[in-house]
């Protein structure tokens, strides 16, 4: 059995996420310790518990530990179930926990289903300290495609911080061995489209108005599409999405409201991402720089990728990573910023 300090490097879910979809892709049961230890609220939080009964359930798992604020877990997959599944993060506490990081640890399993899967979520769609849905459906998803993962999303009802009770159904493929086995992301290729999204939902449409005329004024040099729209939503909130499409690669950067947090504010805080990232040498931008590395060792495949910036996130992914799977080789050079694997 596996052994993870739940501890190590930045200390927080993803290790116990990623450790879920090794176990259950691999078939290798592990034992986890310290989970979400370097948290200021340290162990399993509602979203944590959701994503560890899906997967779970996705693979007739044998569980020890599955209980709110529990600091260990051990998991025993056994066969991977396809089907249509229902998972709530709010369903054993009140939550505004993130669908988008439930969906980091089952969506890497369902890929190695014998058949179609189905799953609806519920809970927070655009909450602090998560990839937002925008993200994931123009970011990951489509990067992923490239490594003949075929999975669609579709997003219907936003949820934001506190509440929650946003709904994505996502409809997941069975992977295919991928016929390239050699990736490079080393250069963006031409800029096509720049994107604003500005939404509100419970609030007045002229927030999310401000929100794109700020960025409108930042990014305006990109000729910037701009889509202003009201959403439904059980509770009050508002954001900003910037994506940029480029010939080899889409980034997103985004920024959410909060009570007393100026429209511009929000606006600026996601275009000044993206103008960060724009002015560097980066092509996968850092946010899914510690995503991909899964989907790499599952495809695989041969992968070589700049980033924009090396963060504690990546470096404690790749080192669970290599906890399943020593044989991988792994090779990260943080003056630039590549990463290696095979």
């Amino acid at each position: 059995m596996i052994i993870i300090d739940g501890s190590y490097g930045e200390g927080g879910g993803q290790i116990l996420r990623t450790s879920l979809s090794l176990s259950a892709c691999f078939k290798k049961p592990f034992f986890i310790t310290n989970i979400r230890k370097g948290r200021t609220k340290p162990g399993i939080l509602p979203q944590h518990l959701t994503a560890i009964n899906a997967c779970c359930q996705i693979t007739q798992a044998t569980v020890e530990g599955n209980q709110l604020f529990s600091s260990v877990l051990k998991f025993i997959p056994k066969t991977i179930i396809s089907g249509e599944y229902y998972f709530n993060v709010a369903e054993k506490k009140k939550s505004a926990g993130a669908v988008t990081l439930v969906i980091q640890a089952i969506l890497p399993i369902l890929f190695f289903a014998p058949s179609s899967s189905k799953i609806k979520l519920e809970g927070g769609t655009h909450v602090p300290f998560s990839p937002i849905f925008d993200y994931l459906e123009n970011v990951l998803l489509l990067t992923i495609k490239k490594f003949s993962f075929f999975c669609q999303a579709k997003i219907e009802r936003h949820g934001f911080y506190p509440v929650g009770g946003g709904q994505v159904v996502l409809e997941v493929e069975p992977f295919k061995k991928v016929t390239q086995n050699f990736f490079e992301f080393l250069t963006r290729g031409e800029l096509k489209r720049v994107k604003i999204i500005s939404k509100v939902g419970k609030l007045s449409r002229s927030i999310a108005q401000r929100q794109a005329e700020r960025a409108y004024q930042i990014l305006k040099d990109f000729n910037p599409e701009i889509l202003i729209e009201e959403i439904e939503s059980p509770s009050p909130g508002t954001y900003t999405f910037i994506l940029g499409e480029f010939e080899n690669i889409n980034v997103g950067f985004s920024s959410l409201g909060e009570i007393g947090k100026p429209a511009e504010k929000v606006a600026e805080e996601a275009a000044q991402e993206f103008l960060e990232y724009y002015h560097s040498e980066g092509v996968i931008d850092y946010h899914l720089a510690d995503q991909l590395p899964v989907f790499i060792v599952l495809s695989n495949t041969y992968c070589r990728y700049r980033t924009n910036k090396i963060t504690n996130h990546l470096k404690t992914n790749l080192w669970v990573i290599q906890k399943f799977l020593p044989e991988k080789k792994i090779i990260l050079d943080e003056d630039k910023k590549l990463v290696e694997i095979y």
